[in-house]
């Protein structure tokens, strides 16, 4: 007894000592955590009927989502607690709240399917997150198939499956009634497919710029981003359409790198 009280006393009367921590290591994790409190807001704003503060918040949280790992390498303060806090916050705002949004808006009017696409999407959102830090992990895979994501990535998979919210925020004079409910609960289950399909989505990791394209591309970079500010709904649906435009030409690219490469395994079959 007396040995463990001198140990408690060397430790203090809170419990073993914790060594100080850099603020760099607490940086990503605390955006990590605000990330989670963004989509949990967006799914509170969904429930009460405020959904176009819903569908940003879902956003902003996707958005911060995408930053903390960039933000934990350029400050060197990866760790493992953080690899595991963006694990989580990422089934959350990939998955969980985009899925309760267009519940809450739409997919209800469509009775027990619309509750099945809802659950389907977040679920394939979990499996696809799973699947990328198994194969994030890879060592024996090809240098080249690092260029590309197994399906249809979480973020993007956020992004797509809220496109009949940024329809009726358009005021086409489109009603969210019954019939809409069933064609967006297909659409929820379409992009739930294509999240853990072995589609193979060109990531663009390695793209290089050329140096005089490099001020054009800025250049371009500013004006989708005053397009999102200024025309958000209009602009997010016309991304979605490019994005959807895009999967076919990223299948044809990997076939014909395969081919290139001396590989006999077609896209199909990776992952």
């Amino acid at each position: 007894m007396g040995t463990q009280y001198k140990k408690f006393e060397a430790h203090g009367s809170g419990g073993p000592r914790i060594r100080e921590i850099p603020m760099r290591m607490v940086l990503p994790n605390l955006v990590t955590v605000l990330a989670i409190c963004a989509g949990l807001s967006g799914i509170r704003f969904g429930f009460e009927g405020r959904f176009e503060p819903a569908v940003v918040m879902v956003l902003l949280a996707a958005f911060l989502d995408g930053i903390d790992g960039r933000l934990a390498r350029m400050l060197k303060a990866t760790s493992k607690f953080g690899a595991q806090m963006d694990s989580l916050a990422d089934i959350v705002n990939f998955g969980v709240a985009p899925a309760l949004v267009l519940y809450a808006f739409l997919l209800d009017r469509a009775g027990s399917p619309g509750w099945i696409a809802a659950l389907l999407f977040a679920i394939a959102c979990g499996l696809r997150l799973a699947r990328f830090n198994v194969l994030d992990e890879e060592t024996d895979r090809p240098a080249w198939q690092s260029e590309y994501f197994v399906g249809v990535p979480a973020p993007a998979g956020a992004v797509l499956v809220m496109l009949p919210l940024y329809l009726y925020f358009l005021r086409l004079g489109v009603e969210p009634g019954r019939p809409a409910a069933f064609v967006a609960t297909g659409f929820t289950v379409l992009v739930a497919f294509l999240l853990v399909s072995r589609l193979p989505v060109y990531s663009g990791k390695s793209f290089k710029i050329p140096g005089d394209k490099v001020l054009p591309i800025i250049l371009g970079v500013v004006l989708y981003i005053l397009l999102l500010m200024t025309y958000p709904w209009y602009t997010l649906t016309a991304s979605v359409a490019g994005y959807l435009i895009f999967l076919p030409f990223s299948v044809r690219a990997y076939s014909k790198r395969a081919k290139r490469e001396g590989e006999k395994v077609p896209p199909s079959d990776i992952g």
